[in-house]
């Protein structure tokens, strides 16, 4: 078979395969864990977070994991870290096992779809311990079909487990998220993210440097699999020259070294040059929307360290960049910071009235410098109060 065909992508080729696997994950492994150990296994699971931080992955694990019958084909009880070589956990693994059913309710939303899962319920399991239903994306099933399914998920035969997916657990009416034991599935901090892209690069023997991966880890938002997509159309890119500006320019961001600068042309209310900068990052390809965001952090991040100097230290950012905030936030006042952070909030509501964003984020950039010219209330009390102090202390004498 040609190399091109047999290529999986690294979100697929490193998907985890047992609970252990799971990353930043820890609480859910371990309840998990505890449930297969003793034995004390729910009806119905739910798995509500972000997209990409393994709601489907462990459905598919723990799906295994109640079915493993172990390397010698014996085991009688679920197994926390399934063999992979049983006939259950490849059947599974390939999605072709005829007892672990796995439905799209983004596609399947109506009651007759949830019918013939209720119509299947009543068979025991073929070869399978247990008849697992996985419903990915379950909170766009139609209200007629959540009732449909009630009374089976609230006494379902001992054989069946339902397991649930969803990114959006408001819309899950409460009638079906009280007969689920609920796992909320965070997001991936930026250290654990960057430790285990930097462990993918080695096995995929790709050399690339700490701030690279930092900058996909932190555009990746605690999603792995947006992480490893990023990673996968860097690694593609770049061809194995991989640097901080290939990393920026291929995912559309600025490099930080700009956004500060851009900063201090802001606070310095050098309008013109400010402009400048973004006209140049839209020109490279750079989402504005995005040097917005950018702006919005590092205001929180001055901000913070203007509070509590120590903090610096806690930021997810490099050293450089760390000096650079601490400079800053001995310049800026907390007034200043407010009226910027309200700013920048504004702007973002103003963008999706706007047809050109480009001209839209210029305008908000140059408010923002005007902002940064002006005193605070207090600088203009404190004028005033001296001013008024002078003249009393004229007319006196």
């Amino acid at each position: 078979m040609d190399d091109n065909i047999k290529y999986k992508v690294l979100a697929r080729k490193y998907r985890p395969s047992t609970l252990d696997e799971l990353v930043g994950q820890d609480v859910l492994v371990k309840t998990l864990t505890n449930a297969i150990n003793t034995n004390r296994l729910a009806h119905a699971y739910i798995f509500t977070g972000i997209r990409g931080v393994g709601k489907t992955s462990t459905a598919r694990i723990f799906a295994k994991s109640l079915n493993c019958l172990g390397p010698d084909g014996k085991a009688t009880l679920p197994q926390v870290k399934p063999c992979g070589v049983c006939e259950n956990c490849r059947a599974i693994a390939e999605d072709r096992h005829i007892d672990v059913i796995e439905m799209d309710a983004a596609s399947r939303t109506g009651v007759d779809d949830i019918r013939e899962i209720i119509d299947g319920v009543q068979y025991k399991p073929s070869s399978a311990r247990y008849k697992v239903y996985i419903i990915d994306e379950v909170h766009m099933l139609s209200k007629n079909a959540f009732n449909a399914l009630l009374k089976t998920l609230e006494e379902p035969p001992p054989y069946v487990k339902f397991i649930f997916a969803t990114t959006e657990i408001r819309k899950v009416p409460p009638t079906v998220l009280s007969r689920c034991q609920r796992f909320d599935l965070p997001r991936v901090d930026l250290e654990t993210l960057s430790k285990h892209f930097k462990h993918i690069c080695q096995l995929e023997n790709v050399k690339i440097d700490d701030d690279s991966i930092s900058i996909i880890a932190k555009t990746a938002d605690g999603s792995v699999r947006d992480g490893m997509s990023f990673l996968d159309q860097v690694i593609s890119n770049c061809e194995g020259d991989i640097s901080v500006d290939k990393v920026s320019k291929i995912l559309g961001l600025a490099g930080k070294g700009v956004v500060f600068d851009l900063y201090d042309n802001i606070m310095s209310a050098n309008i013109e040059k400010a402009v400048q900068i973004i006209d140049e990052q839209y020109n490279l390809g750079v989402d504005p929307v995005l040097i917005l965001t950018d702006l919005l952090e590092i205001t929180h991040f001055i901000t913070r360290v203007k509070i509590t100097p120590k903090s610096v230290d806690l930021l997810p950012i490099t050293p450089a960049e760390q000096e650079k905030i601490s400079q800053l936030a001995s310049k800026l006042s907390i007034a200043t910071l407010a009226r910027i952070w309200q700013m920048l909030l504004k702007g973002f509501e103003e963008l999706s009235r706007v047809p050109n964003v480009l001209s839209a984020v210029e305008m908000i950039i140059i408010r923002l410098a005007y902002i940064g010219m002006m005193p605070s209330p207090n600088e203009i009390l404190a004028k005033i109060e001296n001013q008024t102090s002078i003249e009393v202390e004229k007319k006196n004498n």
